[in-house]
C-alpha cells in the first residue's frame, strides 16, 4: 500500500454497533459474487452471532479515511493433523472503489498475525473458480490452492433431513 494510503487507512476489530456495517458489506460482496438471492443474514442473527453470549466468529473492518471499505469475518477451525487451531476467512470483502491500494492484502497480514499470535497452524480459505484477479492475488501473497479438495456442504431441507436420519446408507 502506497505510503499515503496508509496514514488514511486503519483496521480495527467489529464491535457490536457494526452489525449493520456488517450486514451492508455481506450485501456488497453476495452481489459481487451473484449470489444476493443466497444472503438470509439479518442485524438481529449477526449481533446475536458475533456478538453474542456465544460468538461463533470475529470480525475486522478496514476503513479508509474513517469510512467503512472493507471487512473480514473469520473463526477458528481446527486441524487434527497439526493438533492446532488454525483460522478460516469466510468472507473478504473491499468495496471497488477501494480496491487497489492495497486493502484486501493489509487485512491478510492481520489476520496472518492473528494466527500467528494465537499459536494457529494455518490461515486458509475458499475462492470461487471464476474470481481470477482474487485467486492471482491471493497465489502472490504465497497461497497455495488445494486442488486435490472439494469442498462439500448440506444446507436447508438436506441438513434437517440429515439431522433427522437414522443412519439411512445411500450412495
Amino acid at each position: 500500500m502506497a505510503e499515503s494510503h496508509l496514514r488514511n487507512f486503519a483496521i480495527r476489530p467489529a464491535g457490536s454497533a457494526d452489525v449493520p456495517v456488517i450486514l451492508s458489506l455481506i450485501r456488497d460482496l453476495a452481489e459481487y459474487e451473484r449470489l444476493s438471492h443466497e444472503v438470509e443474514a439479518t442485524e438481529e442473527c449477526l449481533g446475536r452471532n458475533l456478538f453474542g453470549e456465544r460468538q461463533y466468529a470475529e470480525a475486522l473492518i478496514g476503513e479508509l479515511r474513517g469510512e467503512p471499505v472493507a471487512f473480514a469475518v473469520y473463526f477458528h477451525n481446527f486441524s487434527t493433523f497439526l493438533g492446532k487451531p488454525g483460522l478460516y476467512l469466510e468472507d473478504l470483502f473491499v468495496k471497488p472503489n477501494a480496491r487497489g491500494l492495497g486493502i484486501g492484502g493489509a487485512i491478510l497480514r492481520r489476520l496472518a498475525r492473528i494466527a500467528v499470535e494465537r499459536d494457529c497452524g494455518r490461515l486458509e480459505w475458499s475462492v470461487l473458480d471464476w474470481n481470477k484477479p482474487a485467486i492471482a492475488f491471493y497465489e502472490s501473497l504465497g497461497a497455495i490452492p488445494m486442488g486435490d479438495w472439494t469442498i462439500h456442504r448440506v444446507t436447508g431441507d438436506a441438513l434437517r433431513s440429515l439431522a433427522e436420519s437414522e443412519g439411512k446408507r445411500s450412495q
